[in-house]
């Protein structure tokens, strides 16, 4: 019986899926069965009726719904005129990645397998349900899951015996032969082609339409943490066409320290050319390459490595690796044991697959250069909402983008490619550069009836496809737009203020605000829309907090923690709030409630712990957790110096000694113990003891000290038998020798 050829599809252009099908196909070809890896969205589905060996790799989303790229291929194989039969020639297996925290755990396999039995297909194995959440990860479910895979294909298409399986220590043949030149091409090289601006079509990923970049601004204040710019393109001449809601897609370069830096690593020459040759025969060459090509031209805008390694990266390089103690490093990071340990090497601080080239250096000099293109992903296109409308800018396209940059643990600062690749372009002094984009509908549709109004919210620089939106709408006469936008400060990254206030003046623009890092005073009166009225709270009296940090509590956010308690921070509330009307379902709260007490009667009467100079910890622990958020946030907007405020001492051995035994003696469900645990003493005894100290700061200080005698009292009669049964066997240990 010939051996069929595998088909791998994968529903995900990026992660684990395509990871996965690319693994798939090694161990195919490792076995001597020929493999194809594709994506569904770049493999015709009607000619699924014609493939015998299909293996589906499909991960799932949050809420079970199939990735865009999928929806033709579930469109077609939930046709109601495809017969039960259609199938019938085909064998499958499907592969699941998921998360089991979801609710609809590895939906989009489980519903691909049962759809595919329906018309007719017969499946390998039941379907692999790979689980983020266990402790090896999905490989804990995939590894045996595939040994069964391939025992069944085997089984069922027997290679023939002078094919023998290669071993897993050997790596297979790469899939493209370099072939480098002597002399360098002439100019007319098709390297050189690719920087024509001319489109000999409509511009695409596999001919993108290379765009002078006209302007590269920030547009936040110098102070701000965050770097955003504002880049317009000019595509006059493009044929370039798009509506509010569409996105652009770029396609960025790696930096040139980095391109010398992994030619060096490698020992490569950036100015050499090679030809690709394809090891086996119907093998297209990569469509992004020119032939010939340079080394340079590979690395810089093909080779993504800047990328975050996967575990297929680990195994390939194990194989490639000459050198025993590296070797057996790249050997645990692709195991399935070693995928905690991978995580805390490479997924938790952002290495990069250049840095981990460094990491390994007589692995990386030995790496042949057939097998760049196997052990390197390509760089894949980043999306950006278009910010302008082309009735307002008729030859413009205009983006807003966020420089990424942040700390790990690592020295160098993890960036993003494309952010900061866009950010390093500056038209004005390193003259002209162009771009290479193209332009692809994206998922926000705008209604198209006159005088539909359009509520449009969008904090940060998720404004942009609004802003198209709303230059559009108001070139086509409509006024009725609502914008709610947020940021962090008025002054600092407030996008686009000028052109939001004339839209105002013109009644073209109803803008709502909101700055999360500016606190403005009460209100007074109480305006109706602010139903989201917050107080800003103070520093608690104790503990490690700065003194300028203030705390926002929603009105109603604690009611079911706290109520009114009589004291001096009460009593401030209360004047505060003296004018304000009140508002149904909304209760105010104070700013200091009881550690561990519910709401009751009863609380009323205790005092507040804020007058005992205790900051209870809920209040702690709040104050705590908000520090970190503004931290991790970014810089704070420091608010105006104010008279500094003299520290409260500390609660002292009274306070301490009251709050170890208050909440034995409160009335509720927490309380009510009434004695002493250890005391064999009548239960009225601790409940008098504990009301005498309300009659003055003597009794109470004579209270609290009877408590403690008490409670060492129960300890001594306890502990004394003990020690005078001890005492007794030394005794008599001490007779009998």
């Amino acid at each position: 019986m010939p051996v069929p050829e595998l088909l791998v599809l994968f529903g995900s252009q990026t992660g684990t899926a395509q990871d996965q099908a690319e693994r798939l196909g090694r161990e195919a070809r490792r076995r001597r069965l020929g493999c194809r890896v594709q994506a569904l969205d770049s493999y015709a589905v009607a000619n699924l009726i014609r493939e015998p060996l299909v293996i589906f790799v499909c991960a799932t989303t949050g809420q079970g719904d199939p990735p865009d790229n999928m929806k033709n291929f579930w469109r077609f194989i939930f046709r109601k005129n495809l017969p039960s039969t259609s199938l019938c020639q085909m064998d499958f297996a499907v592969l699941g990645l998921g998360d089991s925290s979801y609710a609809k755990f590895n939906f989009v396999a489980k519903k691909l397998h049962r759809r595919l039995l329906q018309l007719g297909g017969s499946a390998l194995l039941p379907p692999c349900l790979g689980d983020d959440q266990h402790e090896l990860g999905p490989d804990a479910a995939i590894d045996p899951w595939l040994e069964a895979l391939w025992e069944k294909v085997l089984g069922l298409y027997p290679v023939p015996l002078d094919l023998p399986v290669i071993p897993p220590g050997i790596p297979l043949p790469s899939k493209f032969i370099f072939q480098f030149l002597q002399e360098a091409p002439s100019t007319g090289s098709g390297e050189l082609s690719i920087t024509s601006s001319a489109p000999q079509g409509p511009a695409s990923e596999l001919q993108p339409f290379l765009a002078p970049m006209v302007a590269n601004e920030r547009v936040t204040g110098l102070q701000h943490f965050q770097d955003v710019r504002l880049i317009e393109f000019d595509i006059t001449g493009s044929g370039i066409s798009f509506a509010a809601g569409d996105v652009v897609l770029i396609q960025p370069s790696n930096s040139a320290a980095h391109t010398k830096q992994f030619c060096q690593v490698l020992g490569l020459d950036p100015n050499q050319y090679f030809v690709l040759q394809p090891r086996e025969p119907g093998v297209p060459c990569p469509p992004g390459l020119p032939q010939p090509c340079s080394v340079r031209h590979l690395v810089s805008q093909y080779l993504d490595i800047a990328s975050v390694p996967r575990r297929s990266f680990f195994e390939l390089l194990a194989c490639l690796s000459p050198h025993e103690l590296e070797r057996e490093k790249l050997l645990e990071f692709s195991s399935a044991r070693g995928q905690e340990e991978l995580y805390e090497y490479c997924n938790r601080p952002r290495r990069t697959i250049l840095e981990v080239l460094c990491d390994f250096p007589n692995t990386a000099g030995a790496i042949p250069a057939d097998y760049l293109l196997d052990l390197i992903p390509q760089i894949r296109p980043r999306a950006f909402s278009i910010a302008s409308s082309l009735l307002a800018h008729p030859t413009r396209l205009q983006i807003l983008v966020a420089v990424v940059q942040y700390q790990t643990r690592l020295k160098e600062p993890r960036r993003g490619l494309c952010s900061s690749w866009l950010a390093s372009l500056d038209p004005q002094q390193a003259g002209p550069v162009r771009v290479p984009l193209w332009v692809r509908s994206g998922g926000l549709v705008f209604p198209e009836t006159p005088g539909t109004p359009v509520i449009m919210v969008g904090p940060g620089t998720g404004v942009a496809p609004f802003r198209a939106a709303i230059q559009e709408r108001v070139a086509q006469g409509q006024t009725e737009n609502f914008l709610f936008f947020g940021c962090r400060l008025r002054d600092q990254d407030f996008y686009w203020q000028p052109e939001w206030q004339k839209l105002e003046e013109r009644g073209c623009l109803t803008l709502v605000t909101a700055f999360s890092r500016e606190q403005l005073p009460l209100p007074s009166p109480w305006s109706p829309r602010l139903s989201n009225l917050t107080f800003v709270l103070g520093t608690p009296s104790w503990g490690p907090v700065a003194p300028s940090l203030q705390l926002p509590v929603h009105l109603g956010l604690l009611q079911p923690l706290s109520t009114w308690t009589h004291c001096a921070s009460y009593q401030q509330m209360q004047k505060m709030t003296s004018g304000l009307p009140k508002v149904p379902k909304l209760q105010t709260v104070s700013p200091c409630w009881l550690m561990g007490t519910a709401p009751s009667a009863d609380v009323g009467r205790v005092r507040c712990p804020l007058c005992r100079q205790k900051t209870p910890m809920l209040e702690w622990e709040i104050c705590r957790l908000q520090e970190e958020l503004l931290q991790a946030d970014g810089p704070q907007h420091l608010p105006h110096p104010t008279a500094s405020i003299p520290p409260r001492p500390g609660p002292g051995p009274w306070g301490l000694l009251e709050h170890r035994y208050q909440l034995r003696f409160l009335a509720g469900p927490l309380g009510g113990q009434g004695c002493l645990p250890f005391l064999p003493c009548p239960p009225s005894l601790g409940t008098w003891l504990w009301a005498l100290r309300e009659h003055g700061p003597c009794a109470r200080r004579l209270a609290l000290l009877s408590l403690l005698v008490l409670e060492l009292l129960g300890l001594l009669l306890i502990f004394m038998p003990l020690v005078l049964l001890g005492v007794l066997f030394m005794l008599l240990d001490r007779y009998g020798r």
